[in-house]
């Protein structure tokens, strides 16, 4: 099998932190989030991780980051541009953020080529157990059913959310054989004791959601097939959405692989995580996290420093 590619969803990573250098490290030795992300997928068997980020991005991104990793894996780059749309389209005066993470996606389509690619976001720690499921599931053989054929990696709702605030995760249902049968995309999602609750009105009305419960956090096992399925559905959803909002509609990667479950072109495998997810979605979340980290340290799972 070709080693499967890491491709990072990093474009946002500026606007969230106001410029890469604000950057907070996790580590007792400066590590990010992404080194993590990165060291589990090398050691996972993964063969180049491919960074999507803007170019005003590149030169911050390769002295934080890039410049480092190049030394322990093959490093490329890949551009969103809120410019690469389908033919006969073109971005509305006004509108200064790129697609959402689909579009990401196909915006890597010419640096990943041919072959398997996991996607993730840049600023989300997944556990080392989710890098060798994906890399597992990439190794066992597919049926030729004329399917395309991804996996997504789910983790119980109780380990996903935040005691600082709200986050947005996908609601996941699964068949009987574990494959994806929906995923619902809420936007505010709060923990709740020992699980969880979301609102879809602002706060208004709740409802739970069961501990156990698996939800998306934009881990996938995808392939060349992708790139095909989704530019032909990108035109559908730049018809249904600017003419509503113009400005600030997204083309998430979930919904895009709903369509294409719901067209019967794909199905998706449920690789479920017990690992805890840990990120930084409020500056109140960082003492967690660098407590949970020293602790994977101390317990042998990462060595100290985390690249030698």
């Amino acid at each position: 099998m070709e080693k499967p590619a890491l491709a990072i969803l990093a474009a946002g990573l500026g606007s969230r932190y106001g410029g890469l250098k604000q950057i907070d490290p996790v580590g007792e030795h400066g590590e990010l989030i992404i080194d993590y992300s990165i060291y589990d997928a090398v050691k996972a068997g993964f063969g180049r991780v491919v960074f999507i980020i803007t170019r005003g991005l590149r030169g911050d991104f390769t002295e934080v980051i890039g410049g480092r990793i190049k030394k322990y894996v093959a490093a490329e780059y890949a551009y969103q541009d809120i410019n690469d749309m389908p033919a006969g389209y073109s971005p509305p005066e006004g509108r200064t953020k790129p697609w959402g993470t689909a579009q990401a996606v196909l915006s890597a389509r010419a640096v990943l080529g041919e072959g398997p690619f996991a996607v993730i976001n840049a600023d989300d720690f997944y556990g080392a157990s989710a890098y060798r499921a994906v890399y597992e599931w990439f190794s066992a053989p597919r049926p030729r059913d004329g399917k395309s054929h991804y996996a997504m990696v789910g983790y119980r709702i109780e380990n996903t959310v935040t005691d600082s605030g709200y986050v947005a995760r996908g609601i996941c249902e699964a068949d009987e054989n574990g494959y994806l049968a929906s995923i619902a995309e809420r936007t505010r999602v709060e923990k709740r004791g020992r699980a969880a609750r979301y609102s879809d009105d602002g706060g208004n009305t709740w409802n739970a959601i069961p501990p156990g419960t698996l939800v998306s956090m934009n881990f996938w096992g995808l392939d060349d097939e992708f790139f095909e399925a989704a530019e032909r559905d990108f035109p559908a959803f730049l018809d249904a959405n600017l003419p509503v909002n113009p400005l600030k509609c997204e083309y998430p990667l979930p919904d895009e692989i709903g369509a294409q479950i719901r067209a019967g072109d794909c199905d998706v495998k449920v690789l479920e995580s017990p690992d805890a997810w840990y990120g930084v979605t409020y500056r109140d979340d960082r003492p967690g996290v660098m407590r949970a980290v020293e602790n994977l340290h101390a317990r042998g799972v990462y060595p100290k420093p985390l690249w030698s």
